[in-house]
């Protein structure tokens, strides 16, 4: 092979150092949340940003644990995360299989519904009524049902399912196999890089929701984490807020970094496992319209 010409490599060079200065910009953020929740409330108040700190303390930690409050609210976020995106994707896979389908009836309308609802929603009064309606105030339910299905999962999938040649499941049915055993044997299996991406988009949506909680739940004890992250945040600025709820005595910053890093790592934890079909699920989903 030749090697590079100056121009190549004064473009790599550039490439590299532009995708480092990014990458430091998202990075250094998280390093001074990390560093501040070790730190002591002093330190943290005196400096407004740290990358290592003067004095190590694990006093925010040791708060964070003592209390059942934050047990609580990581339980909760834990069980819609996974509650929800089982039923987000057993939901989205069904539907984007049927769209898939070249001689399902009413195709071309449904999928157009689907779109529709990517540019239009009925607002946020609307759709409480509708919960309300529902009998789901205060139900853990109303953070999973009213976001099962999201518009744009449902379209990479559909073009996943739809990439899949025609013939396997033309010789699938000669075999005797029907639509179900179709779906579960042969399509299923070919789309986990699929069914890996859609499931963390899913997951780091249920995981990171509080509007809905703040909306659906009126009982405290039922927060998730991010709404528990929120009160704390209040609380800590001084202003009001359910104090009560959150047992937090202001002013609280490294309890408050402390929290927002304990409420990132499970996501940070998964995200790994799932990394090798991040991309190959996402850009099969989406070549193909």
């Amino acid at each position: 092979m030749h090697d590079k010409s100056f121009g190549n490599r004064m473009f790599d060079f550039v490439n590299h150092a532009i995708l480092l200065l990014i990458a430091l910009a998202c990075l250094i953020p998280f390093i001074n949340v990390i560093a501040s929740s070790f730190a002591t409330t002093e330190e943290v108040i005196a400096k407004d940003f740290i990358l290592f700190p003067t004095t190590f303390s694990l006093g925010a930690y040791e708060y964070i644990f003592s209390t059942p409050t934050i047990f609580k609210s990581m339980t909760v976020s834990i069980l819609v995360t996974a509650v929800g995106t089982f039923v987000s994707m057993v939901l989205t896979a069904f539907m984007a299989y049927s769209l898939s389908r070249k001689y399902l009836y009413g195709r071309s309308a449904i999928n157009f519904l689907v779109v529709f609802t990517m540019l239009f929603s009925g607002g946020m009064i609307p759709t409480y009524l509708v919960v309300k309606s529902l009998g789901l105030i205060n139900s853990y339910w109303s953070l999973i049902l009213p976001i099962a299905i999201n518009a744009f999962n449902l379209i990479i999938m559909r073009n996943f399912f739809s990439a899949i040649p025609d013939s396997l499941e033309e010789s699938a049915k000669v075999d005797g196999c029907n639509d179900l055993m179709i779906f579960f044997k042969i399509m299923l299996p070919l789309s986990l890089p699929s069914i890996a991406t859609i499931s963390l988009f899913y997951a780091v949506a249920y995981w990171n929701q509080y509007t809905n909680a703040i909306l659906y739940l009126t009982d405290s004890t039922k927060w998730p984490i991010q709404v528990l992250l929120r009160q704390i945040v209040i609380v800590s600025s001084g202003m009001q807020a359910d104090s009560a709820a959150v047992d937090v005595i202001p002013p609280a910053q490294t309890v408050k970094m402390a929290v927002i890093t304990v409420a990132t790592l499970p996501m940070l934890i998964v995200y790994p496992f799932l990394q090798k079909y991040f991309v190959k699920g996402a850009l099969v989903g989406s070549v193909k319209a």
